[in-house]
């Protein structure tokens, strides 16, 4: 077994790891709360449980996935980042909702601002990708 060197890399990696473990948190906490209405403008049409469910069922995946992110092993994290991509790619489909039904939320209210919007999921999908990933 060799051991993990601590390069600025490997700190930039850890950083931008626990950024998102707490971003995806604090998104899950507010799915369960305050931002709860907003999130019912994001639920695409096709899903078959109710808008409020399917809110609140997603907010749990997050604050599960970021404490993942954030408290997980070593030798998980490459796992845990897979499954944090996986999830942005599945919910991705509600942004596109959003956009398509000219749906405000998040201050997104004009067409450019909800399409602008859903160039930043690959940007999620990358984050969690690159921050879990061991360099080698």
């Amino acid at each position: 077994m060799t051991k993990q060197l601590d390069t600025p890399a490997s700190k930039g990696r850890t950083a931008a790891r626990i950024a998102l473990g707490a971003i995806l948190v604090f998104a899950g906490t507010s799915h369960l709360t305050f931002a709860r209405d907003d999130f019912r403008a994001q639920v695409p049409e096709f899903v078959p449980l109710k808008e409020d469910t399917t809110v609140l069922l997603s907010g749990v995946a997050e604050i599960t996935l970021g404490a993942a992110l954030l408290f997980a092993p070593r030798s998980q994290r490459e796992r845990v980042g897979g499954l944090a991509a996986a999830f942005f790619t599945a919910i991705f489909p509600g942004n596109i909702a959003q956009a398509i039904h000219h749906r405000d939320a998040f201050g997104l209210d004009s067409d450019a601002k909800r399409v602008g919007r859903l160039f930043g999921q690959p940007l999620l999908i990358a984050w969690a990708w690159w921050s879990t990933r061991t360099a080698k």
